[in-house]
């Protein structure tokens, strides 16, 4: 199971029977035809790109010929994504919405976070997407971001609208870059985000070691110009998630993947665009705070 995103691991969605392949599918428009994984894919054995896992027939990439998602029902379509990711989305900002006006205690908000994430494993390692995990998921997560969306807000009156805010921009930035290609997800912009994305967690980890068992803020890294900077990288990250997600997004599409998958990509979008917007959160206190 391979993962887009340091917590939790996502599918990718060009498998084949070697077993789970994230990005080995077509390149994008404009990229060379020819299979840029050759003799190093780390996930199935074989030429990647000698099967459509979701439709007999598909031409060979090797060819030129692009791949085309077949005329079936009950295929994922661009809609799906939409609708399934505005009901997760929805469930989240209803959730935080509703414990910030019931003033949630700190705890309960912590719990609901906890719960958030068991969810969030279950579903990772699902053999397929699970919708009531998936919403589940959406609605503890939401009231733990209520909860401290208004910790937050009495630190740095208005942050949680500006990370909003914020969050919308870095997401409507890296879709034009991605459409227009000025972000070219492959096999090396997937290994760098997860070298960086685990460095980051890890950082993370040790940070919250020191400030429990030291008091303070650990490794300072939250505090001052060096948490501007962490900040920083923090939401760089959340966009090269956004990015390894649209990926995934076109790739299923282009190959016909099963209409469910749309649940699994809008459970995608969710935790990179939550991960984007906590970050935001953290940061914009940083600077208030300066």
């Amino acid at each position: 199971m391979r993962s887009s995103n340091p917590v939790f691991s996502r599918r990718g969605f060009s498998r084949d029977s070697g077993g789970y392949a994230g990005f080995n599918a077509a390149p994008q428009a404009g990229a060379p035809t020819a299979n840029p994984y050759a003799g190093g894919n780390p996930y199935a054995g074989g030429n990647p790109y000698a099967n459509n896992p979701y439709a007999a027939g598909q031409q060979d990439l090797q060819h030129g010929a692009p791949p085309q998602a077949p005329a079936q029902t009950g295929r994922m379509t661009m809609d799906d994504v939409v609708s399934r990711t505005g009901i997760t989305l929805g469930v989240v900002v209803v959730a935080a919405i509703a414990a910030w006006s019931m003033n949630l205690p700190w705890g309960a908000g912590v719990a609901a976070g906890l719960v958030a994430m068991v969810l969030g494993f279950v579903q990772a390692f699902k053999a397929k997407p699970v919708p009531a995990l998936i919403i589940g998921y959406a609605l503890f997560e939401g009231l733990f971001l209520g909860v401290i969306s208004k910790a937050f807000n009495y630190l740095a009156d208005g942050a949680p609208v500006q990370a909003v805010l914020g969050t919308m921009a870095v997401f409507a930035g890296v879709l034009i870059a991605y459409k227009t290609r000025l972000i070219r997800v492959d096999r090396r912009f997937y290994r760098f985000v997860m070298a960086a994305a685990i460095g980051f967690v890890l950082l993370m980890a040790v940070n919250l070691l020191f400030s429990a068992f030291g008091g303070g803020d650990g490794l300072g890294i939250r505090t001052g110009g060096l948490g501007i900077v962490v900040g920083i990288i923090g939401v760089l990250l959340g966009a090269a998630f956004l990015a390894l997600d649209f990926k995934q997004i076109e790739d299923g599409i282009r190959y016909g993947a099963p209409r469910e998958e749309s649940w699994l990509a809008a459970f995608g979008l969710t935790l990179s665009l939550v991960w984007i917007y906590t970050e935001m959160l953290r940061l914009i206190a940083i600077l208030n705070d300066n």
